[in-house]
């Protein structure tokens, strides 16, 4: 018998514009100590479904239409709002996406983690603590006596998952969500926290609902799943058959999306021998002062340590490690917006550490950058054809007569409909934005991009799109490009050459296939290993 039984779920938003249908007829169940993956790709509806039998969605425009959903002999969707507090955070919790915007930063990790103790347990405070403990040390943080004291913002992004892991076993649930647990995180945190929530469901008998757009990553997870688009389950059925026997064309197109081979040969064009860059003993320290009154040494921590590396003309460099290892500062560094504590970057010949003024302006013409997170790199308040006319006009590569002209064919480039030009970012969708972004750093004709993290946060088949994109214009533009990336999947099918760092260090470079079939340190083995992939066959 199922624990959790949903039958025939309708959700919509009701807005100016109408009825959106975001949840379409959809039923599933999910068994007792089982994994159910939901998949699909960003509006697809599997976060709005989960969050309509909790009463989570916002409402109004929020309005569940129709279904049921039988948890322990009660319809969710029938309860009031203090009948499914007595459920909520206590039988059933939810793993967010985004611990660090989901914990209050006021509040310690304690007060977060006993609160529902208090509140559905009913418990003495000196008892909850010493679950809470527990709890912690359950999932994997260190010195959980001393670190239960402490801030969300004093833990890394993978410690601050396992607190918001901990949060959601501390009342002993039967059924916990995990909306996008790994998303933000690197691979070998990705593994260590997948790891976690697979031996906590084996050692609890947990049911687990895990939402993701990443066929790979929960296919060593998950007992069964569910495909969705548009609101509606398209397929569903075992794991495995799921993945190797998919019969409907979008669950292909979501396997089809994942990178798992080395550059495209229709992609590769000549290299010059020729550095464009060339970086030698390069280091950036950072000071942190000791005290906000000045006293006290300043403690002094090194982003990156003596770099020397050169990225010869057309090629595409990939660079990755994890969170920490130097990658963004090593890009802001050579785009001196660090000033290098140390050594010499070389672009074109010349020692750009010493520029300064109109020259630099000059030199940061040909180098330029795509962010992360297009939506906080794009001004809200610019339109697309501000966004991309600015830079040109800035810098004298189109005037008043031309630049209508010019913007449209940056539009052709990064495959966005020309009659956009007027809209502004929040109109456009993730991958729409990154093509902004991507247009923007274009806008100059620049010599070198550095690409930091650009396709991190972007569903699969999105992503996939973007990296062809970015092929495709490496190719036309004969661009040289240094891909920032904790990715290795997707580094391999994009990037000639890769450096891998750790600790702000260099610990080993090669050719791309030669890096990944003969890894020569522990380090970049521990990467490599740590890389979701898809199952064989059962059958």
């Amino acid at each position: 018998m199922a624990l959790l039984d949903v039958k025939n779920l309708t959700t919509s938003f009701y807005t100016r514009e109408g009825r959106v249908v975001a949840v379409d007829d959809v039923s599933f169940s999910l068994e007792q100590g089982k994994v159910l993956g939901i998949v699909g790709e960003s509006g697809s509806g599997k976060s709005v479904s989960c969050y309509s039998l909790l009463g989570l969605i916002p409402k109004p425009p929020g309005k569940i239409d129709a279904g049921e959903a039988h948890f322990e002999g009660q319809d969710l969707l029938t309860l009031n709002e203090k009948e499914l507090q007595l459920i909520r955070g206590h039988k059933i919790n939810v793993i967010f996406q985004d611990p660090m915007t989901s914990l209050n930063p006021y509040m310690t990790v304690q007060d977060q983690l006993i609160e529902p103790l208090l509140l559905h347990k009913k418990m003495h405070k000196t008892d909850a603590v010493k679950k809470a403990v527990d709890v912690l040390v359950e999932v994997g943080i260190t010195d959980a006596a001393k670190r239960i004291k402490s801030y969300p913002h004093e833990f890394s992004g993978g410690m601050r998952q396992r607190v918001m892991i901990a949060m959601a076993l501390i009342t002993d649930p039967d059924v916990i969500i995990a909306d996008e647990p790994t998303t933000a995180l690197d691979v070998t945190v990705q593994a260590q926290i997948l790891r976690l929530l697979r031996n906590l469901q084996d050692s609890r008998k947990l049911s687990i609902i895990f939402i993701t757009h990443d066929l790979s990553l929960i296919s060593h997870f998950a007992d069964h799943l569910l495909v969705m688009k548009d609101g509606k389950i398209v397929e569903q059925g075992s794991a495995d058959t799921v993945l190797h026997n998919p019969q409907h064309t979008y669950t292909q197109d979501l396997l089809a999306a994942i990178p798992s081979t080395a550059k495209p040969a229709q992609y590769s064009y000549s290299q010059s021998e020729k550095p464009l860059v060339s970086i030698k003993n390069v280091s950036k320290l950072f000071y942190l002062k000791k005290s906000l009154f000045g006293r006290g040494a300043d403690e002094v921590v090194a982003g990156i340590h003596d770099i020397t590396i050169d990225l010869n003309e057309g090629e595409i460099l990939g660079l990755v490690g994890e969170s920490g290892s130097g990658k963004s500062t090593l890009g802001r560094t050579i785009l001196r917006l660090f000033a290098a504590t140390k050594g010499e970057i070389f672009f074109a010949g010349s020692n750009i550490v010493k520029s300064s003024g109109g020259e630099l302006r000059h030199v940061r013409k040909h180098m330029q950058m795509i962010f992360q997170d297009p939506y906080s790199s794009l001004n809200p308040r610019q339109t697309v054809f501000a966004t991309l006319a600015e830079p040109m006009l800035l810098h004298g590569i189109a005037n008043k007569n031309n630049v209508l002209e010019k913007v449209n064919l940056l539009m052709d480039d990064v495959g966005l409909d020309r009659r956009f030009i007027r809209k502004y970012p929040h109109e456009f969708s993730g991958g729409q934005r990154q093509r902004i972004a991507i247009g923007r750093a274009l806008a100059v004709r620049p010599k070198l991009i550095i690409a930091d993290e650009p396709v991190s946060a972007l569903d699969v088949t999105v992503q996939a799109k973007i990296l062809q994109l970015l092929l495709e214009l490496t190719k036309k533009y004969q661009l040289t490009m240094l891909f920032i990336s904790h990715d290795l999947s997707v580094v391999r099918y994009l990037c000639d050459r890769v450096v891998v760092m750790q600790q702000g260090k260099i610990v080993e470079q090669n050719d791309t296939e030669t890096l990944f079939e003969h890894p020569q340190h522990a380090y970049t083995q521990h990467l490599l290993n740590a890389i979701p992939s898809l199952p064989t066959s059962n059958s």
